[in-house]
């Protein structure tokens, strides 16, 4: 399979599930006593944001085991999960994975250290214009 191939499958799998997530929402007919994905959203972001660090920490409990001989495939199972909840809270929010791939590429061919030095001479900036506009 073609990069081109996994990465138009990779999508269209996301989307898919985003799909599926937004037909579980409340407001489109979904049901909290039927599906889980209902009752997550139907409980609010606290629910499904504790959830996404759960999941989070069990990705590194994976990944700190695998070092140790651990199942990889657990990391796998994890992300899984990890994924899953954290497009729950995309689609809280009304944004979507295709969002998500767009900022990725918007980074592409950014240095990581760059872009972190630019967000926070982003953020000094802000906070500068906050503490001069106070009285």
């Amino acid at each position: 399979m073609s990069d081109t191939t996994h990465t138009v499958s990779v999508e269209g799998a996301l989307a898919r599930l985003a799909a599926v997530i937004e037909s579980r929402k409340v407001a489109n007919g979904g049901d909290p006593e039927q599906s889980y994905v209902a009752r997550l959203l139907h409980k609010g972001p606290d629910t499904f944001l504790k959830k996404i660090g759960e999941e989070a920490t069990e990705v590194v409990m994976a990944a700190k085991d695998a070092d140790h001989g651990g199942d990889k495939g657990k990391i796998l199972y994890e992300v899984a999960d990890l994924w899953f909840h954290t497009m729950i809270a995309l689609s809280h929010y009304g944004l979507s994975p295709a969002e998500v791939v767009a900022e990725l590429e918007r980074r592409e061919g950014t240095s990581g250290l760059e872009e972190k030095a630019l967000r926070k001479a982003q953020e000094r900036a802000a906070q500068e214009a906050v503490a001069h506009k106070a009285p």
